[in-house]
């Protein structure tokens, strides 16, 4: 049994020995496993909380704090349109909607089904002279339009159907 649940977590245990399984490195731990997953499985923060001798609960509530930590699955491309003040004065509503109807997101769900695409809308992205403003994973395309939100999606899905 445990050598079904080390195979099981391998990866994680690679990042518990990177990081000394210290639990002052907690965060960078969760992190790094995120990273790995694209999101932190509820299996994998319980092993991380025993591994790290703390208890769930605890691991748990650092997961929830932060923003950057997510609970469910998120696509291999994580969309994010800015809906700042600058953003939105420059209808950031329209991109956000031509975005979820090219990847057929109904209304509350942001991730694709195929776990392609993740749609998240953000308070600012730091970039207000380019606005409207999105970021597909790091890289940020400004004074987008609808049309442009499109154009960028469809390189994305072609480069995948290549793959």
């Amino acid at each position: 049994m445990k050598q079904t649940t080390t195979r099981q977590f391998e990866k994680i245990c690679e990042i518990l020995d990177r990081y000394e399984r210290k639990p002052a490195k907690l965060i960078p731990i969760l992190q790094a496993v995120q990273a790995e997953y694209r999101y932190l499985p509820k299996e994998a923060l319980a092993y991380v909380a025993t591994a790290l001798g703390l208890s769930p609960s605890s691991v748990f509530g650092v997961a929830t704090f932060y923003a950057h930590f997510a609970l469910t699955p998120k696509g291999k491309y994580v969309v994010h349109v800015c809906d700042g003040t600058a953003c939105h004065v420059k209808n950031s509503e329209s991109l956000l909607a031509a975005i979820r109807k090219k990847l057929a997101l109904k209304e509350g769900k942001n991730t694709t089904d195929d776990l392609l695409f993740t749609v998240e809308t953000v308070s600012c992205l730091g970039a207000c002279g380019l606005a409207p403003v999105m970021v597909v994973n790091e890289v940020v395309h400004g004074m987008m339009t609808p049309a442009k939100c499109d154009e960028v999606l469809d390189k994305i899905l072609e480069s995948e159907a290549t793959q």
